[in-house]
């Protein structure tokens, strides 16, 4: 007689890891790494300055003073935008026995934590004009790509290929077609950022690129030499990786950022990719209403949970930061 399997066999119980594994990108380097400071309204202002150019003159002995030369500071802002998420989980759903999270409730909550937080790089790096938002469209905060003027370059060839229109988070930047951005990203374009950069008085320290140019960037005669100690009974290990590029006017952190892609997370980008060069001293998140959860009004067996905050980009002295735009993607 055949011995008892587990095939006929009845009352088995699943097998259900307590591990709920989730590979979704949540690093976001620009929001991480720059300041942070608090706004007051919804639409947030700060100033800029500047001084006049180095002059070599001097002066005839015993002249009278030459009238003042004096320039008011230049105000700017920038609109707070509110993003969401909300979480809507049955009674029933939090009561039962779940493998992986104790209460779907505080699982979903903190799932939409990290989805905000994800929303906020993406939305701080793009191309977005500042609106102040009506009755039936959100108000909107101009991102990163719409504030600068002076660092700017193209590697797109079209007719499209302009560059800022406006400036101070008003309009957007002009954005080449997928064809018009066919060079790829050059060491002489980086060193070309950088330079302008520091002629106008800013000390960049990042070099942030999307995955694609990460690689691109690896190949550069700038990156600084990477040994690595092997022990002798050991393969030695082979570091293909760009970490720091050491440019004429000192080194920058080189960070791949994903949210950078463009129509991400697609693998077939409409348009070209970025890279910049900033001072994460020079930028800021203000922010009006820091993360909470506020539990919404109880309609039956369920509870309604929305997640949100409501923030601002403030760039500080856009003269601070560069752009490289419309660079081929593949």
């Amino acid at each position: 007689m055949a011995e008892f399997r587990t095939f006929t066999a009845i009352g088995q119980r699943e097998d259900l890891s307590n591990t709920i594994y989730n590979i979704a990108p949540t690093e976001t380097p620009v929001v991480s790494s720059i300041g942070k400071t608090k706004a007051t309204g919804v639409f947030h202002e700060w100033q800029t300055d500047n001084l006049a150019a180095a002059s070599s003159a001097g002066l005839l002995e015993g002249a009278d003073a030459s009238g003042a030369s004096d320039t008011p500071t230049v105000r700017v802002g920038n609109r707070t935008q509110i993003q969401g998420k909300t979480v809507h989980i049955s009674g029933t759903l939090d009561a039962v026995d779940k493998a992986g999270r104790k209460t779907e409730t505080a699982y979903q909550l903190a799932k939409a934590g990290q989805e905000l937080k994800r929303d906020m790089e993406k939305t701080i790096m793009g191309n977005v004009a500042q609106s102040a938002g009506s009755s039936s469209a959100a108000r909107l905060l101009g991102s990163l790509q719409s504030w600068l003027l002076t660092n700017w370059s193209t590697a797109a060839t079209g007719s499209t290929a302009a560059g800022p229109v406006g400036g101070a988070g008003t309009a957007i930047r002009t954005k080449s077609s997928a064809s018009e951005a066919s060079v790829q990203f050059t060491e002489a374009m980086l060193k070309a950022a950088v330079k302008s950069v520091f002629e106008n008085g800013g000390t960049p320290s990042m070099l942030v690129v999307s995955p694609h140019q990460k690689q691109v960037v690896s190949g550069f005669s700038g990156i600084a030499e990477q040994r690595y100690a092997a022990p002798a009974n050991k393969q030695t290990t082979i570091i293909g990786a760009a970490d720091v590029y050491l440019s004429d006017f000192g080194t920058l952190s080189v960070v791949p950022d994903r949210f950078l892609t463009m129509d991400y997370p697609s693998t077939t980008p409409t348009t070209g990719d970025q890279a910049f060069v900033l001072d994460p001293s020079m930028l800021s998140i203000a922010t009006l209403r820091p993360f909470q959860s506020n539990l919404l009004a109880k309609a039956g067996d369920s509870e309604k949970h929305q997640m949100l905050t409501e923030y601002t980009l403030q760039v500080n002295n856009e003269k601070a930061h560069a752009i490289v735009a419309d660079l081929k993607n593949t």
